[in-house]
């Protein structure tokens, strides 16, 4: 009897129209349901982005803070340093995949009777370090205030020791590296590649 009256009221082509549309309600619902989902998750991304932002800024900021310390450098102390072995300062040598980096420790002794002689030669102070270029902002601010004789600038050079078919990919990592080291606010003195 139901059937009847439905038929009354309702034509049966029509009918088949409406029964569709209440078998297709629930997928409906399904996809709205994870399209809500799916912007929840964007938001949530977003929103661990920015803290990400937040907590990288925080550490460049203490990174800029540490180095702030070390004097702007002097010009006049290394403009006439022509030859990297007479560089005094943090030289980086970047090549396609690592960056060599060369410090000279400061001397412990504070008297200059015996220094640089074979009580107490430079080449002993001297360090080379192989470094990822992803270490290289943790590397530099390792480095002891003492290293840093001409105040904040660091030598970047090409390593004279990467292959010709190399050279354009050391070349790019040259300039991330420059990047980088103005990004810590340290000034860069760039030498040619020999």
């Amino acid at each position: 009897m139901a059937a009847v009256i439905l038929e009354i009221v309702v034509p049966r082509t029509h009918l088949k129209g409406i029964l569709a549309l209440l078998l297709l309600l629930p997928l409906v619902l399904i996809a709205c349901h994870k399209e809500e989902q799916a912007v929840e998750g964007v938001a949530q991304n977003a929103v661990k982005a920015e803290k990400q932002a937040q907590a990288n800024a925080t550490e460049r900021d203490q990174e800029r803070a540490q180095l702030e310390q070390i004097p702007l450098p002097t010009k006049s102390l290394y403009i006439d340093v022509r030859e990297p072995s007479q560089w005094e300062n943090p030289f980086l040598a970047v090549g396609a995949d690592t960056i060599t980096l060369r410090i000279l420790l400061p001397d412990a002794n504070p008297s200059t009777a015996t220094q640089g002689t074979l009580l107490r030669p430079e080449a002993a102070r001297r360090q080379e370090l192989q470094l990822r270029p992803a270490d290289l902002a943790k590397a530099i601010i390792a480095i002891p205030s003492g290293a840093w004789h001409y105040g904040r600038v660091i030598a970047v050079a090409e390593s004279p020791l990467a292959a010709p078919k190399d050279r354009r990919k050391v070349r790019r990592n040259v300039e991330i590296t420059i990047q980088q080291l103005n990004d810590l606010g340290v000034v860069v003195e760039e030498w040619p590649s020999r």
